[in-house]
């Protein structure tokens, strides 16, 4: 079956030459004409690839992918930003977000055709890979490679126990502990706060870094008593929130504070 390929842009001519070029190639492609029309369109028909503009009435497209990975059957969905945007800080955004790719406008419809191509045939054999690693007693990878969400998404599939440890550079190591595929608890080896699902929260904002799963026993209580889905969707809604100016919890406040100590990523 040929890849369902969800392409979002407010620019109707850009939507349609990229359509037209995606469908010559064989792919099914369908449009959506801004963030929010995307974001109902994946949840119907989750697709294989996900194209989107940044900038879009309604809902970004940095808004639009948080969103979406934090459906556990969207987490793993390979995307590619198609934007204007052409900075360094951007792009950093975007990878962070999980980006498999960035391509700025304007661009060949050549070059995009080459790397839809080889983002689809990178990410089923990252998810293919990780997931027969998961069969064995330890997996160590790259959170650029397999992010977060992903590697939570696929631990819960498998209904694994061990123990996750991420390490990024200047940050500090984090450990994730999961029974039966759900996580039970998770802190920072040099901090007191945050902790459990907060600890998940922060971690999510991670966009860099590697990780080591080991099988292990794991005891004690469940300190986090919530999902895989409850904690990417409540970390998109926190990472949301945080870009609020007029926000005034101080549990959003949270994340931001955490989420800068990553710009040196």
């Amino acid at each position: 079956m040929a890849p369902h390929v969800l392409v979002a842009d407010d620019d109707a001519w850009i939507l349609r030459m990229v359509a037209t070029v995606l469908e010559k190639r064989g792919y099914n492609v369908e449009t959506a004409v801004d963030g929010e029309d995307a974001l109902a369109r994946a949840l119907a028909r989750p697709p294989d690839l996900l194209i989107t503009d940044v900038m879009m009435p309604k809902l970004d497209g940095w808004s639009l992918v948080r969103q979406l990975r934090s459906h556990a059957e969207l987490a793993m969905m390979p995307v590619i930003f198609l934007t204007a945007l052409s900075s360094e800080d951007d792009r950093i955004r975007g990878f962070r977000l999980g980006a498999d790719d960035y391509v700025t406008k304007p661009f060949r419809f050549e070059e995009l055709d080459l790397r839809v191509a080889k983002t689809l045939r990178r990410t089923a054999q990252s998810v293919q890979e990780t997931r027969e690693q998961l069969g064995g007693s330890s997996l160590r990878g790259d959170l650029s490679q397999v992010g977060l969400s992903s590697l939570l998404v696929l631990i819960e599939m498998e209904r694994k126990t061990g123990l996750l440890t991420l390490r990024a550079s200047d940050m500090p190591t984090a450990q994730v502990l999961v029974r039966e595929g759900k996580v039970v608890h998770a802190r920072l080896d040099t901090a007191d706060e945050p902790v459990d699902a907060e600890c998940v929260y922060y971690l999510l904002t991670w966009g860099a870094g590697e990780f080591e799963f080991i099988t292990c026993l794991v005891e004690g209580v469940d300190r986090v008593g919530a999902s895989t889905t409850h904690l990417l969707m409540e970390g998109a809604r926190l990472i949301d929130e945080s870009r609020d100016p007029n926000r005034g919890n101080q549990a959003v406040a949270t994340i931001p504070a955490l989420e800068s100590q990553n710009e040196e990523l």
